[in-house]
Formats: structure tokens, C-alpha cells, sequence
């Protein structure tokens, strides 16, 4: 057994994961192991090949529903940095896969690029981002990935990783499935092109920036509307638990999409390509009567039937009871499967 104790950030047993997930459960873990740089990274792979138990790879646990105690071992990084370098058409940001993410939002509009303003205030940190391939407002994390450095726990080597090998889609990647829990990511470069114009008509944005009379928004100004927007809509999970939007958006096929929409023509979507619409999990459930209804200790919020929130107490298995009764209801009044967006352990 490697016992490298003294040379990893942190290496605790029997350690509580309450202050590792948004949804505020207190489950424990046998064994916590952080790292703070790459080699740091080896030497827990090395940990974790020679160790028979599980082994779960976590980020900031905004998107982790605990369950029960965890009969083996949890992995996190806590490297940081952000470093900026430029040529003429793009600014190649490297970052440290335990930043957290809106932090690098926020410091690539300080230098008035308005590329990532879009995902302003989505939680969690920079190495969840890749595997999440998180979204919002019509813009997807992988759209600005240049490159992954992690360390494969198989061989301890270092390898990177191009985002065309990633098959990135909506809310998923190769990290989700074939790849899952096979690296320890280290870093992660994002291309921000110079010539770069964001969407502004998803959502709300286009209606607000009109509210506050901007036409051509700053990237401090774009920023700022995704984040008043958020935190109208959103509750902040200091004050209650919640892990953001806990079910995906359905994307269905024309024929499902047309059948739906006959019954429902005020049903709001979002057209994919000619044969794919996107429907609102969201609307979806407050038609069924779920918006800031609760079952026991868990409820869906009142201002984002998307979110599932901990009243207060909740265990993991209560939030994971609403979360199968709601997703009945949707399945029963549209015939439309969601899925959940979260992690369940």
C-alpha cells in the first residue's frame, strides 16, 4: 500500500462530505484524498490503483445528490491559477481544475471579453465544467475548450485531451460514460476568439438588456444581466440546498414534438435541427402542479420548477422520492421522459 499521506493536500478517513455538495447532505466518505498540483495528482492515482474499494471523482458537488454514506474513497482537485496568453485572433486561458468556474468568468470580463458571460454563475469548478459540458443561454462550455490536461489513474501518465475526442453534447461527454472516473484532470485551456459575438437572444436576455436600455451590452454589462437573471429565477444553495437545474431538457424527435404540441400549442421549445425540438423540462413540470409544491423535506422551488430544492433536513433518498414523482407526472401528462441532470450517488 503507497502511503504518500504527508506529500497530498489532504488525506482523511471517515471524512463528511457536507461541505463537498450544494445539496447540503451530511453522508461521509471512508476516505478523502485531495490533490493541489500534477505530481501531487500521480501519486493519488498511484493510491488509487493499488487500493481495491471504490473510488468517486468529484468537483464542487453542485451536481451531486448524496444518497448514503460513500463505502469508499472520494477525489477531488484543488489546484488553482489562472493564466492568460494572446496571438492576434484569441486569448488561451489555462486554468486549474479546482478554480471555480465563475471565478475564470469573472476574470475574463475583467479584461472585456464577453465570451463566457453567458455561463456567469453556474457552480462549481473548472474541471466539472469539461465533464458537465455545462450550459446556459444558448452557450455550451465546449464551444471554447482547447485542450484537457488530466492524469489517467490506469498508468499515472499524463495525457491531454482535444475536445473533438471529448463527443461532447448536451450535458454530456466521454467523462460521463466510457471515461468515467479514468482521470484526474489537472487543467483545462479555453479558446476565447477576439472576433467572438454572444448570443443574446436566448432566454430572458434580449427583453432585459431592452429593460436597461443597452443595445450593444459590455461584457461587464452581459455579465451582469445573466447574473441578476440567475438570481431572480435561482435560490442560492448557502441559503438552501439545491443542486441548479436537476433535470435535463428533453430533446425529442418531430414526430413526438408535433403529437405534444397539437395538444399543448402554448408549449415553448427550442428547434434543434429538422428533425429535433428542445421542450422545457421546467414548463413541463409546472403543468403538472409541481412549481413550489413539496413531498416531506424536499420541494421543487417556487420561481424554477427545474430545481429541486432541501427544505431543511432533507436526506438524499427524500429529494430522490420527488424527483421520481415528478418525473411520473411529466411522464404521464406528456408522455415525455426527463432525466435528472444531477449526479446520484
Amino acid at each position: 500500500m503507497l502511503n504518500r499521506k504527508s506529500q497530498i493536500v489532504k488525506n482523511e478517513t471517515n471524512y463528511s462530505l457536507l461541505g463537498h455538495n450544494t445539496f447540503g447532505i451530511d453522508a461521509r466518505c471512508s476516505r478523502f484524498l485531495e490533490y493541489g498540483n500534477e505530481e501531487e495528482a500521480r501519486q493519488v492515482a498511484a493510491i488509487l490503483r493499488h487500493n481495491p474499494t471504490p473510488y468517486l471523482i468529484i468537483g464542487g458537488g453542485s451536481n451531486l445528490l448524496l444518497t448514503r454514506d460513500y463505502e469508499g474513497t472520494v477525489v477531488r482537485s484543488d489546484i488553482r491559477g489562472i493564466a492568460f496568453s494572446e496571438d492576434e485572433n484569441a486569448w488561451m486561458v489555462r486554468c486549474g481544475s479546482g478554480e471555480t468556474w465563475d471565478d475564470v468568468v469573472a476574470e475574463t470580463v475583467k479584461k472585456g471579453l464577453p465570451n463566457l458571460a453567458n455561463l456567469s454563475l453556474i457552480p462549481g469548478d473548472v474541471g466539472a465544467s469539461v465533464v458537465q459540458n455545462i450550459g446556459a443561454y444558448g452557450a455550451e462550455v465546449c464551444q471554447f475548450v482547447a485542450e484537457i490536461e488530466a492524469i489517467e489513474v490506469a498508468s499515472g501518465e499524463k495525457r491531454m485531451i482535444l475536445p473533438r475526442d471529448c463527443h461532447y453534447g448536451y450535458r454530456e461527454s466521454r467523462f460521463k460514460h466510457e471515461w468515467k472516473q479514468q482521470f484526474l484532470i489537472t487543467h483545462v485551456t479555453y479558446r476565447l476568439d477576439k472576433a467572438f459575438q454572444p448570443s443574446l437572444a436566448y432566454g430572458d436576455i434580449r427583453q432585459e438588456l431592452e429593460r436597461r436600455g443597452i443595445a450593444a451590452p459590455t461584457a461587464s454589462e452581459l455579465r451582469q444581466v445573466i447574473i441578476d437573471i440567475r438570481r431572480a429565477k435561482l435560490p442560492d444553495p448557502r441559503e438552501q440546498g439545491n443542486a441548479g437545474s436537476f433535470f435535463m431538457n428533453p430533446v425529442v424527435e418531430r414526430h413526438v414534438f408535433d403529437a405534444v404540441v397539437a395538444q399543448y400549442p402554448q408549449m415553448p421549445h427550442y428547434t434543434i435541427d429538422e428533425d429535433h425540438e428542445k421542450i422545457p423540462a421546467g414548463w413541463m413540470i409546472e403543468q403538472c402542479g409541481w412549481k413550489g409544491k413539496s413531498l416531506g423535506r424536499a420541494g421543487v422551488h417556487h420561481k424554477q420548477a427545474l430545481v429541486l430544492v432541501n427544505l431543511g433536513g432533507a436526506t438524499g433518498a427524500e429529494i430522490v422520492e420527488l424527483c421520481n414523482a415528478v418525473r411520473a407526472d411529466v411522464k404521464r401528462k406528456f408522455g415525455i421522459e426527463i432525466k435528472p441532470e444531477v449526479n446520484v450517488i
